[in-house]
């Protein structure tokens, strides 16, 4: 049975990441194609854990899993450790009396209860003394619900989740009102102040940026930049003596690093410790989106006609995020860096091969199969199981690089 599984993180109010809801499906389709939806879930989760890894999807972090009334009851959960789930409960099937006993014995036995899309009234109120969690629907409910919900939970132990928290905005509302996590795009949505200025620390990075994606990159420059950064030089130094290059004896030297690494290994792992610097005062789960796109990204340009520009797809998905590691339109990021034309236009928006594998890859990441794999499948003939192979393998290496 094929299983498509994407991941949205949760963050508490450092933006640090608590958790990811795991969205799952049994096909690129919102439906089961099963009449026992049940079981169909069922398999889904059991496959989830067992055949794709928990590890590889959440980042060793907590997952939150969404289950059906009918899984409720019948302690499907108990598949499951309890110390890395909780299970989610929608509120229209949450108010059975079934319902709220077979809650209070997961409980009791150490698993975490949410109750989603929260809206206070009598009836809500029968599983608020059992919920861990309490998710509130910020698109779906008035600014004077939203507040009235945090001051009615001050006092207690529940803690509350603002989901669909959809830019920046949203997100300092809910800080402002105490809620105590949140889940949406918001993060992926820049703050934008005319005219800042980038910070030295970051100016630097950026001009590496700059040097290596020069049509005639200059070694030397390139050379010298990294050696008056000591944090650079050290983690050059540090990765090509590591496991991934077996060598006979130990690289001292900055340049003969970079002769083994060649020009394009060694664009790329500029582009990922710079960034990585650059995002400094960003929350870590930005770099690690940034990286699996780039993976992903790049994954599917090597099996596509467009294996050749695997590089600059890698890059794509990379810069994807650029305007909000700098708090800079992406219009103006862009016009600093002597990047492809393709690349350009892809972040940009503008149509193309390009364009379309990075939308292929932001509609996965978001959980869309549908419209995701209609572009893998109609543009470059991929199937989803390939498609979904790609995926983890993102998440592996942005796992790998954020260690």
């Amino acid at each position: 049975m094929e299983v498509f599984v994407a991941r949205q993180p949760i963050f508490d109010r450092r933006q640090k990441v608590y958790a990811y809801e795991l969205l799952y499906r049994t096909g690129s389709h919102n439906y089961n194609p099963t009449t026992d939806g049940d079981l169909a879930t069922s398999e889904v989760i059991v496959n989830s854990f067992l055949n794709l890894g928990l590890d590889k999807l959440t980042r060793r972090k907590r997952a939150f899993i969404n289950f059906s009334e009918q899984l409720i009851k019948n302690e499907t959960a108990l598949l499951l450790p309890r110390d890395l789930i909780a299970i989610e409960i929608a509120r229209d099937y949450g108010f059975e009396q079934e319902t709220c006993q077979a809650c209070l014995a997961l409980k009791k036995k150490g698993y975490m209860i949410i109750l989603d899309d929260y809206v206070h009234s009598s009836e809500t109120t029968k599983l608020v003394d059992i919920a861990d969690f309490i998710k509130v629907d910020y698109q779906e409910t008035e600014a004077r619900e939203r507040e009235e919900i945090v001051n009615y939970f001050k006092n207690s132990k529940v803690k509350l989740i603002a989901e669909k928290v959809e830019n920046v905005k949203d997100y300092g509302d809910a800080m402002a009102n105490g809620y105590d996590f949140f889940q949406g795009f918001f993060f992926c949505e820049p703050t934008v102040i005319t005219g800042k200025e980038v910070p030295g620390a970051k100016l630097q990075n950026l001009r590496l940026l700059q040097e290596i994606y020069k049509p005639d990159m200059d070694f030397d420059q390139v050379e010298t930049l990294i050696k008056q950064d000591p944090s650079l030089s050290y983690k050059l130094l540090r990765f090509i003596n590591s496991v991934a290059f077996p060598l006979r004896f130990p690289i001292r030297s900055i340049r003969q690093a970079m002769a083994l690494l060649g020009q394009k290994e060694m664009i790329k792992w500029a582009s990922l410790v710079a960034l990585r610097n650059v995002g400094y005062d960003k929350p870590d789960e930005l770099m690690v989106t940034a990286v699996a796109r780039a993976k992903f990204c790049e994954s599917m340009a090597r099996a596509t006609d467009l294996h050749d520009r695997s590089a600059d797809l890698f890059l794509t998905g990379m810069f994807s995020l650029l305007d909000t590691f700098l708090d800079q339109p992406m219009e103006s990021v862009l016009s600093e860096l002597p990047l492809a034309e393709e690349i350009k236009d892809a972040l940009s928006g503008e149509p193309g091969a390009f364009r379309d594998i990075l939308d292929m890859v932001l509609l996965y990441e978001k959980g869309n199969w549908e419209n995701a794999f209609a572009i893998a499948s109609d543009k470059y003939g991929l199937d989803e199981v390939e498609v979904m192979s790609y995926y983890l393998e993102s998440l592996e290496l942005a796992d790998m690089v954020w260690k």
